[in-house]
């Protein structure tokens, strides 16, 4: 019986933490990081109390840093679903280009929360994060998709990395850019995006 109960407790437990979190990242994504409070998160969640979010998560690096973590892991799963889809290099290229920017075109609150977070994150002994930091994980990643594209045969000699962080450049730059004022024609990028670096990994237009 005390099994069955520590089980519903946890269920509970991580209900709630996702509640919070979700009126976490839709309260920074309208008001901004220094005007999402606790008391304006409690309020979008529907809670009691402050309490509640402080009994969850230790502070508001806490909450923040599990916000980002759950983005950047959907983000990797639904990315991950797709290149795992392809059999060729050059397929897995294109998925890998296509997902990333699918998903901050399905995800703007989102997206608009972890931008808004950035500058504002710190890790576990106080420091701020980098950008190049964030980026780095998905720098490596990509350079070993490249690279056994490379090993294949299917992908020309070219540095792995200096592409990985250029792919990475031109992912990132797309984001401000569909938030922004300025007209921007998604699919356009994203076409454009695709064909230009499947071209360029391409082993004839690389040896050319």
């Amino acid at each position: 019986m005390q099994i069955k109960k520590q089980s519903r407790d946890s269920v509970t437990n991580a209900a709630r933490r996702t509640q919070i979190v979700r009126a976490a990242v839709e309260t920074i994504a309208e008001l901004g990081y220094d005007k999402a409070t606790f008391a304006t998160i409690t309020e979008r969640a529907g809670l009691s109390s402050p309490r509640l979010i402080s009994y969850h998560f230790a502070g508001k690096q806490d909450l923040i840093r599990q916000i980002v973590e759950d983005v950047y892991h959907a983000g990797a799963a639904f990315i991950l679903e797709r290149i795992k889809a392809q059999t060729t290099a050059s397929g897995r290229l294109r998925a890998y280009l296509e997902a990333n920017l699918e998903f901050l075109r399905e995800h703007p609150i989102d997206l608009a929360a972890v931008t808004e977070i950035g500058p504002h994150l710190r890790d576990q002994a106080g420091e701020p994060y980098s950008t190049t930091g964030y980026q780095e994980p998905g720098v490596q990643g990509l350079v070993m998709l490249l690279e056994e594209g490379q090993r294949d045969g299917e992908f020309g000699d070219f540095d792995a990395r200096s592409m990985a962080v250029m792919i990475r450049a031109v992912i990132d730059a797309a984001a401000p850019r569909m938030r922004g004022e300025h007209p921007f024609d998604f699919d356009a990028y994203r076409e454009t995006a695709v064909a230009t670096f499947v071209q360029a990994t391409r082993r004839a237009a690389v040896e050319r």
